[in-house]
């Protein structure tokens, strides 16, 4: 029974993991899959509707989750339908985070007034958007590592709301009530409209009815055109660039001159009235005939937008988020009874979120077609996949529970970060023109980063030697010897790593900038964390620490890196600060006071150590 429990904890966690795909779906007669499959350009990269609404609505209240007021919970590409094409309804969901006193204030609402007392709709804040973009523009003359809590939140918000008054914008104009007859009386009013600008234009006598239609709703398309946040119009086949898409708006204005409106206007003028009128045989058909258009010219792309929209429903990263959260648990409590079978259970359940955080990082290799490491939100999730690879090896080398705990942490840390960072929008941004090398994103980012996650897992086993030698008595000799070795083998190969990517960085730069070292804060960072390695090693093999102190070393390892892989990007300044986030500085001062604490606590007396048969040859 003890062997099948460990097999039946991972049958559990496999059907967690397939959930999605069973409920994924919208139970709608409309095809909201279809819909969420429909290509788009936004930001110079084609992407499927389903990414746009969960994007956005991560951005706008840091989840993907959105109910109506009446309680009903919407898959996110209704609710971006909704936007698109229901903007009166869709102003009434409460989906704008706000949180700061001055802000609410600022607005004149309460915490009450909002879903879970910070989040509240478009209607509720619109009263006010004329004072919200005044204290916006005097928070954007300051300099964004300057700026408050209150004038940061502003700038925030405000540019929350113009993202979704430019959804509004991209498809219909959101104030129309019958697109189609709008449209036709658009048409057919172009010849008189045109015929009576001139007119006045000449001074002549002319139709002033005519001439007000064409131009007011002239101006209509023109302001949607600048403003549609989805290109979503693909360019002529004798088009060299591929990627000239347009906004539905540019292309009504261009009836002017055609006579005719464009049949992807049409398509979404018809998905419009259809969404609204309750239509889904409709809707199906006009999802299904404008993907045929479509498919001619961009079938490896839908192809891609289709697995997308898959990935999305899959969620492999915060699925092992949660599993990653169950093997730290069972290797804690390994260590106080059953050690076999909880052991084997939580490395069945690490190789398994290490596993789902493997394809995950593929998939998005595939998508994006580049190298796992891209930007700050790739890098966490790279990190924590090379930690918690070394974690599974150290596991079925040791089979200790070690390397299950210290990869359950490290691993939900890293996929936490990386979730807080993907709040700022696509993940699969397009690159910048500093990064865009495949070769070097491939060698020294994937080695550097490497050596990232190495550092880390030493740092964190060196945490776990001390909570465990501290607060339990499970850390006997043999156990805190083997600790010893592990941490050791695991410093000699971040320096390997982080040395030899820190040289192969500055070859990038002298290729990328004309210099080898310019003594930029990243690349002092990089530099720190070799010289602390080398470091840790010359104390070890000159005699000046043993155990406890190798452990007090490697904890202060994750400081060091922490500030080389976030911390010089707070500074706001050198050639690398190209993933520039104030807002984790508090996070970071957090996470070092607390390594700075464990440290502390490593070098107290030998009476404060509960696991006493480890202090004669281990400290």
């Amino acid at each position: 029974m003890k062997r099948l429990l460990p097999l039946l904890a991972l049958a559990l966690a496999v059907a967690y993991v397939a959930t999605p795909f069973f409920r994924g779906k919208p139970r709608s007669e409309f095809d909201i899959e279809g819909f969420g499959n429909l290509p788009v350009l936004v930001n110079g990269r084609l992407k499927p509707m389903d990414t746009v609404a969960r994007t956005s609505l991560l951005m706008f209240q840091g989840r993907q989750n959105i109910s109506t007021p009446s309680g009903e919970r919407l898959h996110p590409t209704e609710w971006l339908l909704d936007v698109l094409f229901r903007a009166d309804l869709a102003d009434r969901y409460q989906h704008f985070e706000v949180v700061h006193p001055d802000v609410l204030a600022l607005f004149q609402i309460k915490e009450e007034d909002g879903a879970g007392k910070k989040r509240f709709s478009y209607a509720q804040l619109s009263p006010r958007l004329a004072e919200l973009d005044r204290q916006a523009q005097l928070a954007g003359q300051i300099e964004a590592q300057l700026r408050n809590p209150f004038q940061k939140a502003v700038v925030d918000l405000r540019e929350h709301l113009v993202l979704y008054n430019r959804l509004k914008q991209s498809l219909i104009p959101p104030d129309s009530k019958d697109v189609l007859a709008d449209y036709q009386a658009w048409v057919q009013g172009i010849d008189a409209g045109v015929a009576a600008v001139r007119a006045r234009e000449q001074k002549q006598p002319f139709d002033e009815a005519a001439a007000n239609a064409i131009l007011t709703t002239g101006q209509k398309f023109e302001f949607m055109a600048n403003m549609g946040y989805l290109l979503t119009v693909t360019p002529p086949a004798s088009t060299a660039d591929e990627n000239a898409w347009k906004p539905v708006g540019a292309v009504l204005l261009e009836t002017i001159q055609t006579r005719q409106l464009h049949p992807t206007a049409m398509a979404f003028a018809g998905l419009a009235v259809s969404w609204r009128m309750g239509q889904p045989e409709q809707f199906n058909t006009i999802v299904k005939l404008y993907r045929a258009t479509l498919e001619p010219r961009y079938t490896e792309r839908l192809v891609k937008s289709d697995f997308e929209t898959r990935f999305n429903t899959a969620a492999p990263f915060y699925h092992a988020t949660v599993l990653y959260v169950i093997v730290f648990l069972l290797a804690v409590f390994s260590w106080l009874f059953f050690p076999q079978t909880l052991g084997r259970s939580a490395l069945y359940l690490m190789a398994l979120a290490w596993l789902l955080t493997t394809a995950g990082i593929a998939t998005r290799m595939w998508l994006e077609g580049r190298p796992p490491v891209t930007n700050l939100y790739s890098s966490a999730l790279f990190v924590g996949w090379g930690t918690v690879g070394l974690c599974v090896i150290l596991e079925v080398l040791y089979r200790n529970a070690l390397g299950s705990a210290a990869g359950g942490v490290v691993g939900f840390c890293t996929l936490i970060i990386a979730h807080y960072l993907s709040l700022s929008g696509d993940t699969l941004e397009m690159m910048r023109a500093v990064l865009d090398s495949n070769f070097w994103l491939a060698t020294h980012v994937v080695i550097v980063t490497i050596g990232y996650s190495a550092t880390y897992l030493a740092g964190f086993l060196g945490l776990i030697y001390v909570f465990r030698g501290l607060f339990t008595r499970s850390l006997d000799a043999r156990t805190a010897d083997t600790m010893n070795r592990m941490v050791y083998g695991i410093i000699c190969f971040a320096t390997l790593f982080s040395f030899a990517g820190t040289v192969l960085g500055g070859i990038w730069a002298d290729q990328s900038w004309g210099r080898f070292w310019g003594w930029d804060p990243k690349e002092n960072g990089a530099l720190i964390i070799v010289l602390w390695n080398a470091l840790i090693l010359h104390a070890r093999w000159g005699g000046l620490v043993r155990t406890r102190g190798l452990m007090a070393l490697a904890i202060f390892g994750n400081i060091v890196t922490s500030w080389s892989w976030f911390g010089t990007n707070m500074l706001g300044i050198g050639l690398h600060s190209y993933g520039f986030m104030d807002a984790a500085f508090y996070a970071l001062l957090g996470f070092a006071l607390t390594q700075l604490a464990a440290i502390g606590l490593a070098n107290l007396p030998d009476r404060f150590w509960r696991s006493r048969p480890l202090l004669a040859g281990g400290r």
